[in-house]
């Protein structure tokens, strides 16, 4: 995929097709709006392909704030930049780019760290505005605004995207894998290789073998684990998980009176050295804690509960146990810097993307993505905008 200069001329809004969130839960509706041209800091992206993520039915279904309609959602994605605004120098017009949901703005002391990876410059927040300015760059014809989602909005056949939100990245990978790195594989792979720290010889144990959960396998398997454990409802998850890595299983309808982590200690003698929960329940989350071992295990939760909901942990096992409990939003990835090394190791052969793509669609077919995604058909559908089509295809409105 080489980038390529547009035609379109910069600094007019462009007409294109999206597909809008209209009414949570109803199937999104193809529609032409108009895309401003980007402001300081931003860049107006085409995007070429994106997948469907949990993430986007979660909030296509949610009917109370912080859920907002109409909206283009979409956070999986890659595209080529046909404008730049004011101020920004790291991107030029034809560059070929992943946005990601969560900014690494490279200025603030966040960024700078190598301990964090969450920008205190522009804090992530599930907004549906642009992240500086806080407004829209997207209209429909009548002018009605339409919104945001994770500061992506990828169900848009062109997008405007803040600079602490792209990542640049070589040209020659293949778009349909190149975009999983957007959100759910990097969130997976990257917590149990940077937050975690996996280590060759070690034992993992991975509640909930969704995508991400995979993701977290696939990870496990390149840092040298030698027992992953995946714990799931549906048995027949697990010849999935193999591919991915996973060695046992353990079925949670299957403990018959004994708690799943007792179950996974007997297993393990004495606990797992790294537990990961990727579902997004407090009792899976008291478990995994439960089962990672005295002395030095970790628990890593990518699951996303309730924002009221509260993890309960006896004061004495937290003090006495040694282990430790921490969250890893974006696996604890720094997208500008650790995406570039992800791809390398994909286009080395070492981390695989394509298993993970079990489905390709062409974005008028946009809801069918959402239809396998809920039947547990898929693990990612990659939705193109138009395989055949040129980068520099647009249409400017005076």
């Amino acid at each position: 995929m080489d980038g390529e200069k547009f035609s379109v001329e910069a600094g007019k809004p462009i007409l294109c097709k999206a597909a809008v969130a209209r009414k949570p839960g109803e199937p999104l509706v193809i529609e032409e709006i108009i895309v401003a041209p980007p402001s300081h800091h931003e860049v107006r992206v085409r995007i070429i392909c994106t997948s469907l993520c949990q993430s986007d039915v979660t909030f296509w279904k949610l009917k109370d704030l912080p859920a907002v309609f109409p909206r283009i959602l979409g956070h999986e994605a890659i595209g080529v930049v046909e404008s730049v605004g004011e101020d920004v120098d790291e991107v030029v017009e034809g560059d070929v780019v992943i946005p990601v949901f969560l900014p690494d703005c490279g200025d603030c002391a966040d960024c700078k760290s190598k301990k964090s990876n969450l920008c205190s410059k522009l804090p992530f927040q599930v907004s549906p505005w642009m992240p500086r300015d806080k407004t829209s760059r997207f209209t429909n014809l009548k002018g009605e605004v339409l919104y945001h989602f994770l500061n992506v909005s990828s169900f848009s056949e062109y997008t405007v995207v803040d600079t602490a939100h792209i990542v640049k990245i070589d040209p020659s990978i293949p778009p349909s894998k190149a975009c999983l790195l957007s959100c759910g594989v990097s969130t997976g792979v990257g917590a149990a290789w940077r937050t975690a720290n996996v280590e060759a010889g070690s034992t993992v144990v991975i509640f909930g073998l969704g995508s991400i959960g995979l993701a977290v396998a696939e990870g496990a398997r390149i840092s040298g684990a030698t027992k992953i454990i995946g714990v799931d409802v549906n048995q027949e998850k697990f010849e999935i998980a193999k591919k991915f890595g996973v060695t046992d299983f353990v079925n949670v309808g299957e403990c018959g009176d004994k708690p799943v982590s007792q179950v996974i200690n007997e297993m393990t003698g004495g606990g797992a050295d790294y537990c990961f929960e990727c579902v997004g329940l407090v009792s899976l989350m008291e478990q995994a804690y439960a089962c990672c071992r005295k002395g030095w295990g970790k628990t890593i939760i990518l699951g996303v509960e309730k924002p009221e909901s509260r993890v309960s942990l006896p004061c004495a096992d937290v003090l006495q146990s040694g282990k430790t409990l921490t969250g890893a939003l974006f696996g604890g990835l720094k997208a500008k810097s650790d995406i570039p090394i992800l791809l390398k190791r994909y286009m080395d052969k070492e981390l695989e993307l394509d298993k993970y793509v079990t489905h390709e669609i062409n974005f008028k077919d946009i809801n069918k993505a959402f239809d396998l995604l809920l039947e547990g058909k898929s693990l990612r559908c990659v939705i193109w905008m138009d395989k055949q089509a040129s980068y520099s295809k647009g249409v400017c409105i005076s």
